[in-house]
């Protein structure tokens, strides 16, 4: 593969990022070919050394998402750490998205309930003194105020559990990186001594 071959498929495997980080990405490589090129190698053994570049830049994608979760903790970056870590690999996306899918179901339907409570909980507060409950007003107000407090500690709750999950897909991501690091990005082998006779 070629410097433009390899450089192109890195390009095109980054869109996702910001330019900024993608341009500063694709001068690292460039300077790999460049030093690779003035230590005398050719090409296609510096881009074979470098790796697919598709999986390189899935790869550097997940550990932007990684990043960016760490550095701010909001839904877009979490969407972005989910989505990279899910971006390693089809067999994992196999076994790991269904999975996933299902824990997000039960969490989102989970908040609906959350937020239907407070609601309920709200209306029975404000409606109590004007309607004939049973019970009397007191109780009503106290009901209401109980199911807004119940909702609130529910939905902070769930924030702990989605920042739990979220925090290990991130631990998962890089586990998974660094096991297929070495396969990557191999390590010349370290040169032998010569035996003395």
């Amino acid at each position: 593969m070629t410097r433009q071959e390899f450089i192109q498929r890195l390009r095109t495997g980054l869109t996702s990022l910001p330019e900024a980080a993608r341009n500063e990405i694709v001068a690292d490589y460039e300077a790999h070919f460049t030093d690779g090129l003035a230590a005398g190698r050719s090409e296609g053994d510096i881009a074979a050394a470098l790796g697919d570049p598709d999986r390189l830049a899935r790869e550097l994608k997940a550990e932007t998402g990684l990043k960016r979760w760490e550095a701010q903790r909001n839904p877009e970056s979490a969407a972005a750490a989910v989505f990279a870590v899910l971006g390693l690999g089809a067999i994992d996306v196999l076994i790991l998205l269904p999975i996933l899918v299902a824990v997000i179901s039960v969490m989102c339907a989970f908040g609906i309930v959350v937020v239907v409570g407070f609601i309920a909980g709200a209306i029975t507060f404000a409606a109590a003194p004007f309607g004939h409950i049973p019970g009397g007003a007191g109780a009503a107000l106290l009901f209401g105020l109980g199911l807004m407090a119940l909702s609130v500690f529910n939905g902070s709750v769930l924030m702990l559990i989605s920042i739990g999950l979220i925090n290990g897909l991130v631990w998962y991501g890089r586990l998974h990186y660094r096991l297929l690091k070495p396969a990557i990005d191999p390590q010349p082998p370290a040169p032998r001594e010569l035996a003395t006779p």
